[in-house]
């Protein structure tokens, strides 16, 4: 069951809802009763994205399309941000492909964008060689009316280093899901993620890594903070093989509730089936810290600046970890702009 096959076949019986158990927070048979039809193509000015200067290329996928390929040679060196655009209230799909050979390396600044209540699914395929290396940002700043899945399945090769810092604001429902294939063999991966919402916004973060092979790592960090009757989903999955040994994997997982019908539902997981490996994982969710409001307060600093304040500092520990300083900046101030909001 998957949105994509539900969009294919125009049957709602194929959505996924909450007896699928990765599905059950964020349920796609029960809010949708009737598949919008496909959505119209856009035309006109689509103004500029949140990356476009700060890489050599850009790539637009407005209401769907057929496959688009980003490919990184041999050594070579790349900065790409791909756009993804919804417009109005039909329903469409796209499929992305990333290659990077061996020794490339890859810059990724995926945004989300939209304007209405349109369905949407984006399946990415991502696959780094050899040695090779990629950044991928993700930042998902949609409509409050739209239901977006992005679905990214990456497949690394031993030596290759993966990052990820997705970043979202929700939507009726948004859910941004990564798998991983991580063979060992010092391949290095990291995962994070960062969730702003207000209002009655909806996002899930929702990863699934599984070691195969000796001598991997990885690295998961995701922040939240949620406000008003939002609700954030983080569901992290690492799943350790059988002769995966000398694995070294560690998650965490922090969230701010921020008002009494704000909400958030938190699943971590580990599945570990070797012996030699170090694995740990964290998950706390709470309110700001009264004390240190209290301080700020006490000197001159209005509550709601001070909120701001320590907010901002929560989750900057997640953006510090962005590798691209010009990227980085770029996300702190979104996170600041919504935070104060």
């Amino acid at each position: 069951m998957s949105l994509a096959l539900a969009l294919k076949t125009r049957d709602v019986a194929d959505l996924p809802g909450k007896r699928h158990e990765d599905w059950r927070w964020t349920d796609l048979r029960g809010l949708i009763r009737v598949l919008p039809e496909p959505s119209a193509p856009v035309s006109g000015d689509l103004g500029a994205g949140p990356f476009d200067g700060l890489a050599e290329r850009v790539l637009t996928v407005a209401n769907g399309r057929d496959e688009q390929t980003i490919s990184v040679g041999a050594g070579e060196t790349a900065a790409v941000a791909l756009r993804i655009l919804g417009r109005g209230d039909g329903a469409h799909a796209a499929g992305v492909r990333i290659e990077v050979a061996e020794g490339g390396r890859l810059t990724l600044l995926e945004s989300y964008e939209g304007e209405g209540g349109y369905l949407a699914q984006t399946s990415l395929a991502i696959h780094l060689a050899a040695g090779a290396s990629a950044e991928r940002i993700v930042l998902a700043d949609e409509g409050p009316d739209a239901v977006s899945v992005s679905h990214a399945e990456v497949r690394l090769a031993p030596g290759a280093s993966f990052a990820q810092t997705a970043l979202v604001s929700g939507g009726r429902r948004q859910r941004v899901e990564t798998r991983v294939t991580h063979p060992g063999g010092h391949a290095a991966l990291r995962l994070d993620g960062v969730y702003l919402l207000a209002d009655k916004r909806h996002a899930d973060l929702t990863t699934v890594v599984t070691h195969e092979g000796l001598d991997g790592t990885t690295e998961q960090l995701t922040k939240g903070v949620v406000r008003d009757q939002a609700r954030g989903v983080f569901q992290g999955r690492i799943v350790v093989a059988e002769g995966a040994d000398r694995t070294d994997a560690r998650m965490g997982h922090h969230a701010l509730i921020l008002s009494d019908r704000a909400e958030v539902d938190a699943k971590p997981e580990l599945e570990i089936y070797a012996d030699d490996v170090s694995c740990a994982h964290g998950n706390t969710v709470g309110a700001l810290d009264e004390d240190a409001l209290f301080y700020a307060r006490q000197r001159g600093m209005p509550e709601a600046d001070a909120r701001a304040l320590l907010t901002e500092a929560f989750i900057g520990e997640v953006i510090d970890r962005i590798g691209h300083e010009g990227v980085r900046e770029a996300v702190r101030a979104w996170a600041a702009e919504r935070l104060r909001a």
